[in-house]
């Protein structure tokens, strides 16, 4: 390392977001950049670890202590190489990844300030696309075809590594633009779909074709009938799967059947269509402007959903969470290796939301049209389970009515279930695992394509 000891005299700094009377009013990125010198600053921070557990917390195994100590030396190229030798879209991650690797950094658990590995990643990245280091192959093919269905972050890295190692590679796709979640689930505020786009065009470029609007039956796959839907899938040597979790997790609680009542990603991806230059009829369009918002859901999603409301219009949001509100800044019951359950306040709740925990919703109220007009809530109260396992949710019989004109429901995805597949058939992301993060679905897809390598070399 260039400056073992910066760690001692380099405060951790971030790149902080946009003014919030500034950003609420556009989808652009709220997150700002750090100029080049306190990016290479920040980056001489990475001390020499004797073991460095950010390697270990990463699902791709990025090279963090590598790619700093480049970047920190100004080899901004050399940098790039490091990180893409094992992440294939770092300006993806470098966005919207929850930095596993942060937390398990030595400079965390000592000082409780990390590098700024996902800065410093996304920095590389920019840089590279900028200076020309991100440039086109033409990998030697190999004979073989491979079909991936399903563009997202799964599929793209099993497409891309395939592609490179000489397969013919075809994404499908059931929407008009690959992607996945990161196009139509995460608002352009977090990641603006040029960025998606981009990185689609090298694919392009270096052989990866993609077939949009193509609805593929998973039955038939599994039948190896190629009928229909499935004509255009028929004639490959491999497929992947790489379909994510399409089920949201509903609420089947009495007034679901209300309008005004949606899934959250029916806010947030049409919202991205939209962005994208699709129109909605009056009918159809879910916006949240000079409305009361409730979101059901602690998560994510549910941070997502209320940025989009802010910036729709919304008259007031707010959000509840049947769990307890975790502690700021540590927690006990979750020591490290576990990642640490603490209070999260993303950029979305900076800007304005009323956050309430351990709430169990009873039923949606009518406004006597057929439209919701409020939520009745009961507090909650979670005991040990003497089994062990989850805690016993048991309800406290203080209700009360949250008013809201519009309910949008943030409580995760349910895990497909797959078919029988032939062996030539290989599930990647969370089509295999059940909703998780976007690293770990890029990591996925690695994996399945090195396994199909191996198919065909067995």
């Amino acid at each position: 390392m260039g400056n073992p000891k910066a760690f001692l005299t380099v405060p951790r700094k971030e790149a902080g977001y946009r003014p919030v009377h500034d950003r609420i009013h556009d989808f652009g990125e709220v997150e700002q950049t750090l100029n080049t010198k306190d990016r290479q600053e920040q980056a001489s921070r990475c001390m020499d670890c004797g073991v460095p557990f950010c390697h270990w917390a990463c699902p791709l195994g990025n090279r963090d202590p590598e790619w700093n100590d480049a970047l920190y030396h100004g080899e901004w190229e050399k940098a790039y190489k490091i990180l893409k030798k094992t992440n294939d879209f770092p300006e993806f991650t470098g966005r919207i990844c929850p930095a596993l690797c942060e937390k398990s950094c030595i400079l965390y658990h000592t000082t409780g300030e990390a590098v700024t590995n996902r800065e410093n990643e996304c920095a590389i990245a920019e840089r590279a696309f900028l200076e020309g280091y991100v440039t086109i192959e033409h990998p030697e093919r190999n004979g073989k075809k491979v079909a991936v269905i399903g563009g997202g972050p799964a599929g793209l890295a099993a497409a891309n590594q395939l592609n490179y190692k000489g397969y013919e590679v075809t994404v499908f796709d059931k929407n008009e633009a690959a992607g996945g979640l990161l196009r139509y689930g995460i608002p352009n505020f977090k990641l603006n779909k040029k960025i998606i786009d981009r990185r689609i065009n090298v694919m392009e470029q270096e052989g990866v074709k993609f077939v949009y609007n193509a609805s593929i039956s998973l039955e038939k796959l599994a039948a190896k009938d190629f009928t229909g839907e499935n004509e255009i899938i028929q004639g490959f040597d491999a497929y992947v799967v790489s379909t994510g979790t399409p089920e949201a997790r509903d609420l089947k609680a009495p007034g679901r059947e209300l309008k005004g009542i949606h899934l959250a990603l029916e806010l947030l991806g049409q919202q991205n269509r939209v962005l994208a230059g699709m129109e909605f009829s009056k009918e159809d369009r879910v916006t949240a402007k000079g409305k009361k918002v409730l979101v059901i859901g602690g998560g994510d999603t549910g941070s997502d959903c209320i940025g989009t409301s802010h910036r729709q219009g919304a008259k007031s949001v707010t959000q509840i969470e049947i769990m307890p509100k975790p502690p700021v800044g540590h927690n006990d019951s979750t020591p490290w290796p576990n990642w640490p359950v603490i209070l999260k306040t993303t950029s979305s709740h900076e800007e304005g939301c009323d956050r309430r925990w351990l709430l169990n919703t009873n039923r949606f109220i009518d406004n006597g049209k057929g439209h919701v007009k409020g939520v009745e809530v009961e507090g909650v109260i979670w005991e040990p389970n003497p089994e062990g396992g989850r805690p016993i949710m048991k309800l406290d019989g203080n209700k009360e009515i949250i008013e809201a004109d519009i309910v949008f429901l943030a409580m995760g995805f349910i895990k497909p279930q797959q078919p029988q597949f032939p062996e030539n058939v290989f599930i990647a992301g969370d089509a295999a695992s059940g909703a998780s993060l976007v690293v770990r679905a890029i990591a996925s897809g690695r994996k399945i394509s090195e396994q199909i390598d191996a198919y065909f070399k067995k």
